[in-house]
């Protein structure tokens, strides 16, 4: 049905809602359930069948690469037979069991000539007693007492292929190359060699082995026996165009000789360079290399996929060290199978559009009705005031008898919407006078509400605010006519000391300040209370030496508490400050600090200018901890007075530093993230901007947002 319906343009709903397309899909329907049948059949059976095919041809191909690979074995035990039995070398043999030991010389230099002309990686001739003791060549003696020669593969590492030849070390070695879908290399290097080895007896005088030919070649960069392989199998016109025959041999899972190209030029049909080092995919590495099963399916092969079938390699001692491999490109069978279906497609869209047309044409005298019926719903759909009319048919046809009863069904709904409209009318006026006055009482009562909630804080706040103006009165009293005896004692005692003094004057002093500061925190809580009665002085300071001060206060009480207090003071504008309301104000911070760490951590103190458009217009402290953190919901509520999250707490230190910034215009910001930290941050101006403002009455105002800032 979608093929349809992008043929037509036309939804599913409306072909059931038309006649005409009902009959073009009855008509058509068979047509199209007849050609998608073929199409899929054809595509079935071109997959399964091909695809049968290509993984016999890839077998086929792998049964060719094994018994070339044999081939090259037995044609290597050939050269040699044919060297032995050569005149040079059966001459300087006699010579030699004659006893010229000079001969043995003469022999290896003929060997060397032999393995130029011949292409062989090592050739040479050794005793029975070097065969004996050489471990490698040990492993093959064993097989040759029938034949007397024998032929295999072997892994050597790179010392043992210099006993061998001295040159094939550096021939053997190869860098391995990560590979996509393969586990990532260990090693930077291969070194071994893997080997394509001949030994072939010699007898002496008793017809016994007396010497022993050793020659092969080395496979590593070796690519003569996968090409002479591809073209065998993958000659021209065995393949489509642009697929790729290639054939590997593996040492373990790595390409040691290959015609697998790096890179293939797809717009000049060409390859560059040839993937020696890379490794083979982890799912074929498993199936081959460790369980010994044969691999016939399609495999990811360094960068694209392959028809492939990879079998084991084993070693004169039986045991599996590397894979053979062949293959061609997946690409190519695929965009065959895809244009096959392309085409397929092709052809039923044509023999269904012209369907369509013969039968569209077919029934267009009993289409005609049908349309001017569905011109006519069209447009009063649209709000035109339209009827079917005559539609030219005999008058006991059923498509005319029901033109006459839609015409009649209009006329009777045009009169009912006239009516419906008019009643629609009326009532959206009468809902909007109502919701006009609605939207009017709900603004009043919203206001009253507001108001009502702002009195009935500022009513609590300020009953608080009474009892404490009151309590903190009477603790001043009481409390500064002791600190008077304390000072008067003080300085008498300086007095009585005299020039005794001197060793005590820093306690002595110490301790006037504190009683300074016992005043002051004493008129800062009526200050709180009735802030109307105080009017601190404030005076042009560096924030410099107010800081050291309080470091120097509160040193005891943060060693006490295994707390670090570390200060980074970069700020020169001097400010406009009451010096013992901030000296209190960062105590308050600096303490508040300490206790959200539970005694131990540290506590950043910095300062630098505040600059507004590049100017300075005042100082910034930010007091920052390792604390616990303020949860979201609290922090709005910090400055508010009395409310405090410590059992000893009294919820006024906040409030009141809060107040004392507010008064001199400056202000308090706070970040806090839960179990990481808080920071404050105080903004004082370089002019002071005396506000006058209580601490409570920034909780319907700006205190809300400098919290959450």
């Amino acid at each position: 049905m979608t093929l349809f319906h992008r043929l037509f343009g036309v939804t599913w709903r409306q072909m059931q809602a038309k006649v005409r397309y009902k009959i073009l899909i009855l008509t058509l329907l068979p047509i199209l359930l007849t050609l998608v049948s073929l199409v899929f059949i054809t595509i079935y059976w071109n997959i399964s069948y091909t695809g049968k095919q290509l993984f016999m041809k890839v077998k086929a191909d792998l049964t060719v690469a094994i018994n070339t690979l044999s081939s090259v074995q037995q044609n290597q035990e050939k050269l040699l037979d044919r060297i032995k039995n050569s005149y040079e070398f059966q001459t300087r043999l006699r010579a030699l069991q004659a006893g010229d030991k000079t001969q043995v010389v003469e022999i290896r230099r003929f060997l060397a000539e032999q393995k130029q002309l011949l292409h062989l990686d090592f050739l040479q001739f050794i005793t029975i007693d070097s065969a004996a003791q050489d471990p490698d060549v040990r492993q093959m003696l064993p097989k040759m007492k029938d034949t007397g020669v024998y032929s295999g593969l072997m892994v050597l590492p790179g010392a043992r292929l210099a006993r061998i030849d001295p040159n094939l070390p550096a021939k053997a070695r190869l860098p391995i190359i990560a590979t996509p879908r393969a586990h990532s290399p260990s090693l930077s290097e291969e070194t071994r060699g893997l080997l394509s080895r001949s030994l072939l007896a010699i007898e002496g005088e008793s017809d016994s082995p007396a010497w022993f030919l050793d020659g092969g070649t080395l496979i590593n960069g070796d690519n003569r026996i996968v090409d002479h392989i591809r073209d065998l199998v993958y000659d021209q016109g065995t393949l489509p165009e642009r697929s790729i025959g290639t054939v590997t041999i593996f040492l373990d899972n790595i390409r040691v000789s290959t015609n697998v190209p790096l890179k293939v030029d797809s717009i000049h049909h060409a390859t560059e360079g040839r993937a020696l080092g890379t490794l083979v995919s982890e799912d074929v590495r498993q199936k081959v290399l460790d369980d010994g099963l044969l691999w016939l399916d399609r495999a990811f092969v360094y960068n694209d996929w392959f028809i492939s079938a990879y079998a084991p390699l084993e070693d004169v001692r039986g045991q599996r060290i590397g894979m053979i491999y062949t293959g061609f490109s997946e690409a190519p069978f695929i965009h065959n199978y895809l244009l096959n279906i392309i085409e397929l497609g092709t052809i039923l869209m044509l023999v269904l559009l012209v369907s369509g047309m013969l039968v569209y044409r077919g029934a267009y005298s009993l289409l005609q009705p049908i349309e001017r019926i569905h011109h006519v719903v069209n447009a009063v759909q649209s709000g035109r005031n339209l009827r079917i009319g005559e539609l030219g048919l005999e008058s006991d046809n059923e498509l005319s008898n029901l033109a006459e009863q839609f015409d009649n069904m209009l006329d009777l709904l045009q009169r009912r919407n006239a009516q419906i409209q008019a009643a629609a009318e009326q009532l959206e006026m009468k809902v909007e006078q109502r919701t006009r006055s609605l939207q009017e009482k709900t603004e009043e009562l919203q206001q009253n509400v507001k108001l009502l909630n702002e009195t009935r804080h500022q009513l609590v706040t300020n009953e608080k605010l009474t009892a404490l103006g009151e309590l903190t009165a009477g603790i001043a009293h009481e409390i500064n006519n002791p600190t008077a005896v304390i000072l008067g004692n003080m300085e008498l005692m300086r007095y009585e000391l005299g020039d005794n003094a001197a060793a005590v004057e820093e306690e002595i002093e110490l301790v006037i300040q504190q009683v300074g500061r016992i005043s002051t925190i004493i008129r800062s809580l009526l200050q709180y209370s009735r802030p109307g009665e105080f009017n601190a002085p404030i005076e042009m300071q560096q924030t410099g030496p107010i800081i050291d001060e309080m470091q120097l206060l509160v040193r005891h009480s943060l060693g006490k508490q295994e707390v670090v207090l570390l200060s980074e003071l970069n700020a020169s504008c001097p400010v406009e400050v009451n010096r013992p309301q901030l000296l209190q104000v960062l105590i308050n911070m600096v303490m508040n600090a300490a206790h959200a760490m539970d005694g131990n951590g540290r506590i950043w103190l910095r300062t630098n200018d505040w600059l507004l458009q590049d100017k300075p217009v005042g100082v910034t402290i930010e007091i920052e901890d390792q604390g616990c953190g303020i949860p979201a919901e609290q922090v709005g509520r910090i400055f508010d007075p009395f409310y405090t999250t410590r059992k000893d707490g009294t919820g006024l230190g906040l409030s009141l530093s809060y107040g004392l910034i507010k008064r001199i215009g400056g202000s308090i910001e706070v970040r806090s993230e839960v179990n990481k930290g808080t920071v404050f941050t105080i903004y004082l101006r370089h002019k002071a901007q005396e506000n006058h403002v209580l601490p409570f009455e920034g909780l319907l105002g700006d205190k809300q947002s400098n919290a959450e800032a």
